[in-house]
């Protein structure tokens, strides 16, 4: 039975490896306590909202949301900074449940919107925000200074 809920402690054994899975698609080097540490602290500081899909006990999936603000429009926005779906329950509308929840967190907490960034060379996700109802910002350049 599919269920779409807000992730806890609880969840992080499960969570954490999800989260590795994601990092390795994104060539990162595979770190499961470090991600479960990464996890436990944005959860248990309230500093971003994550939704778990879960599927007979089994995580699925998840989506990550950080707050931001809009100066010009005086309001909250979400950054939609990551979504995963384990490869063996893709094609199952687990992105699509993900990311309506998603929305539900922008009304109801008063947000203007969600901001999301996806790789050119995302196939997947480039047709999967467009098809839910996200548009291709191309009127500003995007910018990045890396302290690394």
């Amino acid at each position: 039975m599919k269920n779409i809920r807000k992730a806890g402690i609880a969840d992080l054994p499960q969570l954490a490896s999800l989260f590795d899975q994601y990092r390795i698609f994104y060539h990162k080097e595979s770190d499961i306590p470090s991600a479960e540490n990464f996890l436990r602290e944005r959860i248990e500081n309230k500093e971003s909202e994550i939704f778990v899909t879960e599927e007979n006990g089994e995580l699925t999936g998840f989506v990550q949301l950080y707050p931001i603000f809009s100066s010009t429009r005086m309001q909250r926005y979400w950054l939609l900074n990551d979504l995963y779906v384990n490869i063996t329950h893709r094609g199952k509308g687990y992105s699509r449940e993900l990311i309506e929840r998603s929305k539900e967190l922008c009304r109801s907490s008063n947000a203007c919107g969600i901001l999301l960034e996806t790789g050119k060379g995302n196939d997947i996700g480039n047709q999967l925000y467009p098809s839910c109802g996200f548009e291709l910002y191309d009127s500003a350049n995007f910018y990045e200074w890396s302290n690394s």
